[in-house]
Formats: structure tokens, C-alpha cells, sequence
């Protein structure tokens, strides 16, 4: 079963070990990303591979429609781990254009438990209304309305108390808000970044 996935594995560990025989064995010695990435599952969007880092280097968080919703255990959970263990510098919310979750959460059909997770969105879509119904476009619109879900999550992720607390104590994080385009490869940074309280305040949604 899935041999052509198997091959391609032993394939790219022979790849790796070729350019830099001791790449596994640090590996295996521990992680210290710099990056937490909390972005879509969609299976276009590969975190490592947009930003052309290695394993080890980015800690990643996916979900349908990169949220990052405050009483969600497994994000929590990882964004825990991401700034009290590992201390990571930078977290990039990252969602993309042409979000299949995003068009779901607006586009009035039912599809069970999905709908439940992907409301903060149609909260954000209520939220900006005017902004939205201005766009004569629906593509446009619903581009628009990636961004303005990656800048809710983005002060979701600057209000949660594990942030907090590592800004009161002196750590240095910055929360970030990016979009990528499936269509040629490129991120564009929505410069809504939080580095400290104040920032967050700032930040308007």
C-alpha cells in the first residue's frame, strides 16, 4: 500500500543525506524554530516549502481556514508549546487567497460540523459588511475577506494570555499577518504586525 509514497520518502532522506550526512542525526538532537505558522490545511499551501525552510525550522499549526480561535484546545496547545518551550520569535498567521473555508463559511449551504468551526468567519464577514458589499466582484470579495479573517486571528492570537504573559516577562514575539497566492507562489505581509500591548490595541479589525 502507498509504495510510490514510500519510495519517494527513502528518495528524499537519500537527497538530504547527500548534500549534509549529519542533516537526521541534529535532527534528532532537538528543534529550535524561530517560526510558529498557523495556517490553512489546504493541501496546496505547504508551510515549509513556501518559505523554503527545513524541518526543524518552523513549528506548524494548520487548520481549515488558518483560525486561531480561543477555546480550541489543539491550537492552544501548540501555541503553548510554541512560546513557553521552544521560544519561538515569530508567529505568522498565514491564510490564502481563495480559501475553499472561507468561501464555505459565507456561501449559505450546510455542510455539518464544518459550519460550527468556520463561524468566526461569517462573524468577521458581518463585521465588515459595508467594506464586503462594496466590492462589485465576488473572487475580489472573498479575497478580502481572506485577509480581513488572517487580521481576526491575528489579534485572537495577540490577545491570548500565553502571548501576554511572554510579552510581560520580557520575551520577544511578534505575531504577523500574511496571505499567499496559489496562483504564482508569493506572500504578501498585510503589515498588521503586534509585537507588544500596545501594538494590539492599535490593531484594527
Amino acid at each position: 500500500m502507498l509504495d510510490h509514497l514510500k519510495a519517494k520518502n527513502r528518495a528524499w532522506a537519500q537527497g538530504k543525506l547527500s548534500v549534509d550526512p549529519g542533516f537526521f542525526k541534529r535532527l534528532e538532537g532537538q528543534q529550535s524554530p524561530e517560526y510558529l505558522w498557523i495556517g490553512c490545511a489546504d493541501s496546496r499551501v505547504p508551510a515549509n516549502e513556501i518559505v523554503d525552510l527545513d524541518p526543524g525550522e518552523l513549528f506548524v499549526h494548520r487548520n481549515v481556514a488558518n483560525l486561531a480561535p480561543p477555546q480550541d484546545a489543539n491550537y492552544l496547545s501548540v501555541l503553548q508549546f510554541a512560546v513557553d518551550v521552544l521560544k519561538v520569535k515569530h508567529i505568522m498567521v498565514v491564510g490564502h487567497y481563495g480559501c475553499g473555508g472561507v468561501a464555505a463559511a459565507v456561501d449559505g449551504q450546510r455542510r455539518g460540523l464544518v459550519d460550527h468551526w468556520l463561524h468566526p468567519i461569517r462573524e468577521v464577514a458581518a463585521n465588515h459588511r459595508a467594506e464586503l458589499d462594496a466590492i462589485p466582484h465576488q473572487h475580489d470579495r472573498l479575497n478580502r475577506l481572506c485577509e480581513l479573517n488572517v487580521v481576526r486571528q491575528v489579534k485572537n492570537v495577540a490577545s491570548d494570555v500565553f502571548v501576554q504573559d511572554a510579552w510581560a516577562r520580557g520575551q520577544k514575539l511578534s505575531v504577523h499577518g500574511w496571505v499567499y497566492s496559489i496562483a504564482d507562489g508569493l506572500v504578501t505581509d498585510l503589515n498588521v504586525t503586534v509585537r507588544d500591548v500596545k501594538g494590539l490595541e492599535e490593531l484594527k479589525v
